[in-house]
């Protein structure tokens, strides 16, 4: 049984930083690129980041981009994300996913992952 928790998600000010972990279990990790997305109330579900299997490539939205590093240690099974400079408008239920894209429209695409983790809140106030 795949199992995609996240961790990390919490209250924070703007400007401020937090680091999210997405712990994989019953999956071979590496061979799964894997990805961030956020939901933020009543707007759709939308792209955060993406790396590749092995971690040789990243791909960021452009409203992260410079802000945001997402990462992956193999040998853990974990994914993480890394959120500096948070704004208000990041505030969102933050979600990781497993994929076995190989394209970047792919990984950028929620309906080419297989597998979803429960969410974790992340809030930031101004």
């Amino acid at each position: 049984q795949v199992q995609l928790v996240e961790s990390g998600g919490g209250l924070v000010q703007a400007g401020d930083s937090l680091r999210l972990s997405c712990a994989a279990s019953g999956l071979t990790f590496s061979s799964y690129a894997m990805g961030w997305f956020r939901q933020a109330p009543g707007k759709e579900r939308e792209f955060v980041a993406a790396i590749t299997r092995f971690g040789g490539n990243t791909y960021y939205a452009d409203s992260v981009k410079g802000r945001f590093t997402i990462s992956r240690d193999n040998a853990k099974n974990t994914l993480y994300l890394r959120m500096n400079s948070l704004k208000p408008e990041d505030t969102a239920v933050y979600y990781c996913a497993a994929s076995q894209a190989i394209t970047i429209p792919a990984m950028r695409a929620s309906d080419r992952y297989n597998y979803w983790g429960q969410g974790t809140q992340v809030t930031v106030s101004s």
